[in-house]
């Protein structure tokens, strides 16, 4: 049944100013409180829209942000590939120099026999000699020559050629060591008596062990790119006592 209760409320003005009462019904009351609730919920909702659109809002910024590094990246990424390309073009050249144009493999050299082969030298000879034999098989491509300027170690020769050019002793003597290093990578170090050493290194594989024999121009190794080095290449040193010496001034390379 309809409520027919009313609320009354009285209104009291100071003075002489006459009572005044009024009436609202229960009804028209609930009604109000109804559409009050309704505009609070309203409210809410638009507070929540508000906070999740400036909320979304905030993470565009952040995503225009990250968009804009990883299109600086891209462009960094688009210089080195271009940098790369222009690296192997050069390297290519350098090839193109060398007359490289496989893999790297020897052809139509005369060469010495490798270990385990019937000997061409008279191995029952001990008597050593100076390392006057170019080192390679290939003239090469010398790259960086001995520095002795201070604060510079750099000492020997690099000769670029490519990977698994036949590596040759440039003396007779004893291999007084043989490994793996962390800037030589494979190495090979011959003793050639009367204080003079050959260093040989970045080689890809060695033929010999510490001890053994090797003659003047025997294939001792092949060459590489191990140790700390960024292409193909043999490292080789000569030292005097101990101490490097200019290879150029005991071996010749061929033109």
């Amino acid at each position: 049944m309809r409520d027919k209760r009313r609320l009354s409320v009285i209104l009291v003005p100071d003075g002489d100013l006459e009572t005044r009462t009024y009436e609202i019904s229960y009804g028209v009351l609930k009604a109000l409180a109804a559409a009050g609730v309704v505009l609070l919920a309203v409210f809410v909702v638009m507070v929540s829209s508000w906070w999740f659109v400036a909320t979304q809002a905030a993470r565009v910024s952040g995503l225009e942000r990250e968009v804009a590094r990883l299109e600086e990246e891209r462009a960094k990424v688009a210089q080195l590939a271009e940098n790369l390309a222009e690296a192997e073009q050069q390297y290519a050249r350098v090839r193109q120099l060398l007359g490289v144009e496989g893999s790297g493999g020897e052809a139509d050299v005369a060469l010495p026999p490798l270990r385990g082969e019937v000997p061409r030298y008279d191995r029952s000879s001990e008597e050593a000699s100076e390392p006057t034999a170019w080192p390679l098989t290939r003239a090469g491509f010398i790259t960086q020559l001995r520095e002795d300027t201070p604060g510079v170690n750099h000492p020997g020769l690099d000769i670029a050629v490519p990977n698994d050019t036949y590596i040759r002793a440039a003396g007779s003597g004893t291999v007084r060591d043989a490994g793996v290093d962390e800037i030589y990578g494979r190495y090979i170090l011959i003793d050639h008596g009367d204080g003079l050493e050959t260093m040989y290194g970045h080689a890809s594989r060695i033929f010999v062990e510490p001890g053994e024999r090797v003659e003047q121009n025997e294939v001792i190794a092949l060459s590489g790119s191990t140790g700390r080095s960024t292409a193909p290449h043999l490292h080789f040193e000569i030292r005097k006592d101990g101490r490097a010496v200019d290879p150029l001034a005991f071996v010749r390379q061929p033109s």
